[in-house]
């Protein structure tokens, strides 16, 4: 992908702030040579700065079912569109590559690092079932779980075990519990990755990953403290030891720059994209994005972009879907209308 933006102009970073997996191409139209697209420079200099996020690790076992490729196409397919234009309108267009969205939050540490700062607007476009403006995101915090617990005989010496299995089981049963009394809008939902390995052994470890999602940060931190306490319960129950370790920071909820959100919109429609659609085939835009910290310091939209067909995100056929004569036409149609939409919102002044 860098190469790609290289070969248009672009002046490539890579590793940028460190990160060997993220990059940052700049065309710059301050940059005397910068007549047409194929001469820039990095930095700033343009009066707007625009900036294409690209997203493009992949699912584990289920390769692009949330169609990160398209993400990482759709931005540099903007990008370089816009920068036909950006010498004449004096606008400098960025792409910055962020790795590890799915979990890790790769624009979090980008953000730690200083990056996004000098941007006037982000933006990316994500695949979907269905298009829809409006990123509504949960807030969400990835833990990893570990009880430690002490293995014996299971028919010989059971009293001399510690049953970190149990210990999981316990804390799996209060979360069920505590869903009666969470407040709409909130999901906590995990997967446990070691159990123990043979029946007749107690388990004396047992993991997993668990994630809290929440409509805002300050409702997530109160859902934190009661699901911390389910995991506790675990362990005193047990006699396991627990071990809870964040994956990652904090994923903020999205606050949406609404005027370019209603641009791309009408872009999107002007494109022949149709957002008259049914609200549970639309229930992606609630889906956590580590976007919504950028969003945090910067004017910035995430909408989504539909692929047609019946699968949805992190589904084996979404992968199929995000592949082929129709995703192509929804790469052009999403990197057209980000494009459209930076040129409306840097015209307007913004």
């Amino acid at each position: 992908m860098a190469a790609l933006l290289a070969e248009h102009g672009f002046a490539i970073e890579q590793p940028y702030l460190d990160l060997p997996t993220a990059f940052r191409a700049t065309f710059n139209a301050a940059d005397p040579d910068a007549e047409a697209p194929g001469a820039a420079a990095a930095g700033t200099g343009g009066s707007f700065t625009v900036g294409f996020l690209a997203e493009y690790d992949a699912l584990p076992g289920l390769g692009h079912a949330c169609g990160h490729n398209l993400i990482s196409a759709m931005s540099a397919g903007g990008a370089i569109a816009l920068s036909e234009v950006a010498v004449e309108l004096g606008l400098t267009v960025e792409v910055i590559g962020t790795p590890a969205e799915e979990g890790y939050g790769g624009k979090i540490e980008l953000l730690e690092r200083g990056a996004f700062q000098e941007l006037d607007l982000a933006l990316m476009a994500h695949p979907a079932p269905v298009d829809v403006a409006e990123a509504e995101p949960f807030a969400v915090a990835h833990w990893h779980i570990r009880y430690d617990g002490r293995a014996a005989h299971a028919a010989a010496y059971p009293e001399r075990g510690i049953n970190a299995n149990d210990a999981f089981l316990i804390a799996q049963t209060a979360i069920a519990l505590l869903r009666q009394q969470l407040p709409k809008g909130v999901r906590v939902h995990g997967v446990q990755t070691r159990g123990g390995e043979a029946p007749n052994a107690i388990p004396e470890r047992t993991e997993g990953r668990w994630y809290v999602r929440a409509e805002t940060t300050e409702q997530l931190l109160e859902l934190e403290q009661r699901v911390l306490r389910c995991f506790e319960a675990g362990a005193l129950a047990t006699g396991a030891e627990l071990t809870v370790t964040p994956e990652g920071g904090r994923y903020s909820e999205m606050r949406t720059d609404v005027d370019a959100q209603e641009l791309y919109r009408a872009n999107a429609i002007a494109l022949g994209r149709d957002f008259d659609v049914d609200p549970v085939a639309a229930a992606m835009n609630r889906a956590s994005t580590d976007m919504g910290n950028v969003s945090l310091i910067v004017d910035a939209i995430h909408p989504y972009i539909g692929v047609g067909g019946e699968a949805s995100n992190h589904q084996p056929a979404f992968a199929d879907a995000c592949v082929g004569p129709i995703a192509e036409q929804t790469l052009r149609d999403g990197a057209t209308a980000l494009a459209w939409t930076a040129l409306d919102v840097a015209l307007r002044g913004r």
